[in-house]
């Protein structure tokens, strides 16, 4: 745990730093993928196998990181500026700027990522791995599946919109948005579901649970659908948008017949 915790420590030691040298601390989600897959590499170099699920896991991890990390780098190129989220941190930490961010949001990311990640931690502890191809194998792959293309359709779909002009101020309500307000969000918390079904074929299912729970209400109750909803609070189409649609859990708008 000492070089899986120390690796963790220092990579997001190097995201504050990058973050203080460029003046936009939101440069930290850039930096929340990858952070899951250190775990897992870390974890897998001190104790190295061929299990299939092992293997196949790490590269699950690695993909749905590298892609989100890419199109969180994307998105603040065309930003041109410190996501209004932290903006807003910086504007109510005046004077204690620095330690503040340090603390409460990279120093948190950090135990929250090791929290989140810890079932790719222990999955590399396992002395003897179970043959890979049962039920539960399959039934995670399939929700990782989905889960990764509901984020990353989602995630497209909101930068086509937001990428033309005439959309300035609109609510994008097509295509997986015309079923959840938040179908990246949906998406992340699914295929980390996924991942739990995979990996309860090594582990006690009551021992990584735990996990994909934690990220969920983050998702849901923190970082992403509560704090995205106070944004839009003022906005009358979003309110309309609300009354009609799922904020998390895919379903047809109210009023529509399946």
């Amino acid at each position: 745990m000492a070089i899986t915790s120390l690796s963790l420590f220092i990579y997001f030691n190097i995201a504050y730093i990058l973050g203080r040298v460029k003046s936009d601390f939101s440069i930290l989600d850039v930096f929340w993928g990858p952070s899951f897959f250190l775990i897992f590499i870390s974890s897998y170099l001190q104790n190295p196998t061929t299990s299939i699920r092992v293997v196949l896991v790490g590269f699950l991890v690695l993909l749905w990181s590298l892609r989100l990390a890419w199109y969180i780098y994307q998105r603040s190129q065309k930003l041109g500026k410190e996501d209004y989220r932290y903006a807003s941190w910086r504007e109510d930490w005046k004077g204690s700027v620095n330690i503040m961010f340090y603390f409460k949001v990279y120093m948190l990311q950090m135990i929250l990522s090791f929290a989140v990640g810890y079932p790719l931690f222990i999955l590399n502890k396992v002395a003897v791995h179970h043959d890979f191809g049962t039920l539960w194998d399959i039934i995670g792959l399939v929700l990782w599946i989905v889960g990764f293309l509901f984020e990353a359709v989602g995630d497209y779909q909101k930068d086509k919109f937001k990428s033309n002009p005439e959309n300035n101020n609109k609510v994008l309500k097509s295509g997986l948005w015309r079923y959840t307000r938040h179908p990246n969000y949906f998406g992340e918390s699914f295929l980390w579901w996924g991942v739990f079904f995979i990996l309860i074929n090594d582990l006690l299912w009551y021992q990584i649970i735990f996990a994909p729970v934690l990220l969920t209400f983050l998702l849901l109750k923190v970082s992403g659908v509560s704090m995205l909803e106070k944004k839009y609070k003022k906005n009358d189409e979003y309110a309309l948008y609300k009354q009609q649609t799922n904020a998390f859990i895919p379903w047809f708008p109210k009023g529509e017949q399946s």
